[in-house]
């Protein structure tokens, strides 16, 4: 009897150790998703989830305990940061990968480059029209993750100047809800991770020095830094939780793990 105990004891300890919850950032799914499968064929007791929601979400289950590691496509802000402290918590950060963020239009559209003003306009509500950046009479219609996702945020940061958004906007809960918004809507621009980039829309080419230069997302120009918006992508994760967690982050960032970050389209942390 006492031998099942210890061996019961055993199992329950086994199953606890090394199961991980990862929840967060839509950008992060598909890479941690892919990450997770590979890790538990080498690690057969290992049992990791991933699941979307946001960055915002993410961060939000690290503060209340209900996720291992929160996914993030931007940094920790001050106030969840704040949070973690005053629930007498520490977190620990680990950059896995980075991230071309693409402004994809509808094929059909033939504008096929903009400033980062241009882009300002657009998102903010001042250019309502296509023909006022080369293209047809035809109304612009904006799509946007929610303000709770990671990209969001970084877009309004990086892109827009930190103004805000125009309220005609439409908000869309994950990046595969803009992919098949903006293939369906010839009018439409939107933004996602480059590893969502598909033949159903097409990708801009952006300038950040005022129009001298239109360089388009690609694996080679993210690694290189020419393309203008590339982003680091988060894990976050509690520091007493450090011993059950980094194995899998250790994986993340080896050979093997950054691998698998350019076969799903994003850029590994090395050239």
């Amino acid at each position: 009897m006492k031998t099942k105990f210890i061996l019961l004891a055993a199992a329950l300890y086994t199953s606890v150790s090394f199961a991980q919850k990862l929840k967060g950032s839509d950008t992060v799914l598909p890479l941690a998703q892919k990450e997770a499968e590979s890790y538990m064929k080498t690690n057969k007791a290992a049992k990791v989830t991933v699941t979307g929601g946001g960055s915002g979400v993410g961060l939000a289950a690290l503060v209340d305990g209900t996720t291992d590691v929160a996914m993030s496509s931007r940094k920790m802000k001050l106030s969840e940061k704040m949070k973690l402290q005053d629930a007498g918590k520490a977190s620990k950060e680990a950059i896995i990968a980075y991230d071309a963020l693409a402004v994809i239009v509808n094929p059909a559209n033939k504008v096929g480059q903009l400033t980062r003003e241009q882009l300002e306009g657009i998102f903010t509500g001042k250019i309502k029209n296509w023909k006022e950046v080369g293209g047809d009479d035809l109304a612009i219609v904006v799509y946007s993750r929610e303000s709770s996702s990671g990209t969001y945020e970084f877009f309004k940061e990086h892109v827009m100047n930190n103004k805000n958004y125009a309220s005609s906007v439409l908000s869309m809960p994950a990046t595969g809800s803009i992919i098949q918004s903006v293939s369906q809507t010839k009018g439409a621009i939107g933004y996602v991770g480059y590893a969502y980039v598909e033949k159903e829309v097409k990708a801009l080419k952006v300038s950040y020095d005022k129009g001298k230069t239109f360089i388009a997302p690609t694996m080679a120009t993210a690694k290189d830094k020419s393309y203008p918006i590339v982003r680091p992508l988060y894990y976050y994760y509690l520091s007493t939780a450090e011993a059950k967690i980094k194995p899998f982050v250790d994986f993340c960032l080896s050979a093997e793990g950054q691998k698998i970050v350019e076969q799903v389209g994003y850029i590994p942390l090395k050239k």
